[in-house]
């Protein structure tokens, strides 16, 4: 590569790297607490990367549920709700990472989750671990985009 033309390729590449990380906007909705070390969603650009969502009633450090079930609905009326204060929706959803603390309540959960994506869903994963925040059953992240 010429040195000029590669001059020109540092320029571009550190120009919009800059462009990036101006982009970057933390969405904080109203009842959001303070004083975590994580944002409840960042924008770039058009993509929301939303942090996990557990099934606590909005404002509260309280499940709404004990059940699978119970959880898994307010995890994504929870991720509905954020994604609406970012300016998208559940359908423009892309990507969904569920985690689990027992493999064995895959299929409650799922009778759920099929419910809010009714058609087109998004690529998903599923893993179980060995606990969650405030002793949640489940949690959801999801990356979607927004209207630019």
């Amino acid at each position: 590569m010429r040195p000029a033309l590669a001059l020109v390729v540092v320029l571009f590449v550190v120009l919009m790297s800059r462009s990036l990380a101006q982009q970057r906007e933390v969405i904080q909705p109203p009842g959001t607490a303070v004083g975590l070390p994580f944002s409840p969603a960042v924008r770039v650009g058009n993509m929301l990367y939303l942090s996990g969502q557990i099934g606590n009633r909005p404002g509260t450090r309280e499940l709404a549920d004990t059940g699978i079930a119970g959880q898994t609905r307010q995890a994504l009326d929870n991720v509905r709700a954020l994604l609406g204060s970012a300016g998208s929706s559940l359908e423009r959803v892309v990507k969904c990472t569920v985690f689990l603390v027992d493999i064995k309540d895959y299929a409650a959960m799922n009778t759920v989750y099929a419910t809010y994506f009714p058609k087109d869903p998004p690529a998903r994963s599923t893993v179980a671990g060995s606990g969650l925040a405030l002793g949640a059953r489940v949690e959801i992240e999801c990356l979607a985009t927004a209207a630019p």
